[in-house]
């Protein structure tokens, strides 16, 4: 068994003495997500879409990747600088971006375990509740294990249950204070 709060503190230092999270309400509560990759199913979810709609690594000018990303979350276009940005496209506009970024590889109970995830998930207003954005975090995901990981994490969500249709499990829960007891 991955003693996950171990796993999460090595990947992410300090992370609750970040300033920023002193200002979140008391009731806001995230959750961390991870998928084993061996036991990932890409048959999952599947969705029909038709000739136009593609999915692959953004190659494009980086100005317009993140312009696009600011329009779902400006906090997020620090994080987009080009490089593994795995997006599905209409038309070959980018209609759904995530990072796939590598978190490292960590000890745990004497195995090493490399760990990645698709990060800064977002699908452009209009191009919601088609199943795009969870389509290409199923490629994306389905990347991650071609490369060899052993874990998907999905840090720092609000939106879990959307995640779960791919199979990744709720591990931790926590607000601004820290980790929270599951009940």
């Amino acid at each position: 068994m991955i003693d996950f709060a171990s796993l999460f503190n090595n990947i992410y230092p300090d992370f609750f003495k970040q300033e920023y999270l002193k200002t979140f309400p008391e009731d806001k509560v995230c959750e961390e997500l991870v998928l084993s990759l061996a036991e990932f199913d890409e048959n999952i979810y599947s969705k029909y879409f038709p000739e136009n709609v593609t999915f692959g690594f953004y190659d494009g000018p980086i100005d317009v990747l993140r312009k696009t990303v600011a329009l779902v979350d400006e906090g997020w276009v620090q994080y987009y600088n080009g490089e593994r940005a795995f997006c599905g496209f209409v038309d070959n506009q980018i209609a759904c971006f995530c990072i796939l970024e590598d978190m490292g590889t960590h000890e745990i109970d004497g195995k090493k375990i490399k760990v990645a995830g698709p990060g800064c998930v977002g699908t452009l207003p209009e191009f919601r509740n088609r199943g795009l954005g969870l389509t290409m975090v199923k490629k994306g995901t389905a990347i991650l294990k071609a490369e060899g990981y052993d874990l998907s994490l999905i840090h720092y969500t609000g939106v879990g249950p959307w995640y779960k249709k791919l199979g990744y499990k709720t591990v931790l829960r926590w607000n601004k204070n820290g980790f929270l007891e599951d009940k």
